[in-house]
């Protein structure tokens, strides 16, 4: 597929707000964003559970999972996320994302999981949207 190929393609979206955090502001603009950008983009809504983010990503077929945690709970919830993945065949057909406040010492370890890239406050829009054009799956 050429660039232009994949920049036609529409790129679908789950932009997922997991656990108890409510601040969905941020969640909001890169959804806004996304959808301004071409691709598809399906929003979770609060509060979701692990389990509920991953049956959303793959009833819908997502290429890019968007994950927002400003909680400071991504060391538990990431990995619940990536193992459900796992289970269902769909981590490696999966662009994981995360966005929000995660220490630089927790980086690693979420991307030793599987995700493919943290992007913390200050990121810009084009630079997250760059790297999904970039980095989605091929389909």
């Amino acid at each position: 597929m050429t660039m232009s190929e994949q920049e036609q393609r529409s790129i679908r979206c789950l932009v997922a707000k997991v656990g108890l955090d409510g601040h969905d502001r941020g969640a909001h603009v890169i959804a806004r964003a996304f959808r301004d950008a071409g691709f598809e983009v399906i929003y979770s809504g609060l509060h979701k559970a692990p389990e509920e983010i991953v049956q959303a990503a793959v009833q819908e077929d997502v290429d890019v999972l968007g994950i927002s945690i400003l909680s400071g709970a991504h060391n538990t919830l990431v990995p619940k996320i990536m193992s459900g993945l796992e289970e269902y065949d769909a981590k490696e057909d999966t662009l994981v994302l995360v966005g929000g406040v995660v220490p630089d010492e927790d980086k690693q370890q979420l991307e030793d999981l599987g995700v493919a890239a943290v992007f913390g406050p200050g990121t810009s829009i084009e630079e997250t949207i760059e790297f999904v054009r970039e980095n989605a799956p091929e389909r």
